[in-house]
């Protein structure tokens, strides 16, 4: 019996530490900058970006993992906007951010 709740805590530790997103080639050319490096930028709207933040019921994930799968998953969806620049437009909240979206390069 133990055993098998000690495979069970290694299985969800093993799996807390794992990144579920990926950096597209296209996000990889979005930078992320405070809003003061925007000036003279087009803005191009905000994205609204979310995981999950728990692994099973009361049992969160690392709140530096959530915050780095966000800011890719923004910086994807940025390039989908045809961004090439995102700055955080909110803290994050229960696994969701949201990111103001600019064009600054021609």
């Amino acid at each position: 019996m133990w055993k098998s709740f000690a495979l069970s805590i290694l299985v969800l530790l093993t799996t807390a530490s794992c990144t579920w997103v990926s950096l597209t080639r296209q996000g990889d050319n979005v930078r992320v900058v405070s809003a003061s490096d925007v000036q003279g930028c087009k803005s191009l709207g905000q994205t609204k970006v979310s995981v999950r933040d728990f692994i099973v019921d009361n049992v969160k994930r690392d709140e530096r993992k959530v915050a780095r799968e966000l800011t890719v998953l923004g910086r994807n969806s940025a390039a989908e906007m045809n961004g090439d620049t995102i700055t955080p437009a909110s803290e994050v909240v229960n696994g969701a951010q949201a990111f103001d979206v600019f064009r600054c390069m021609p």
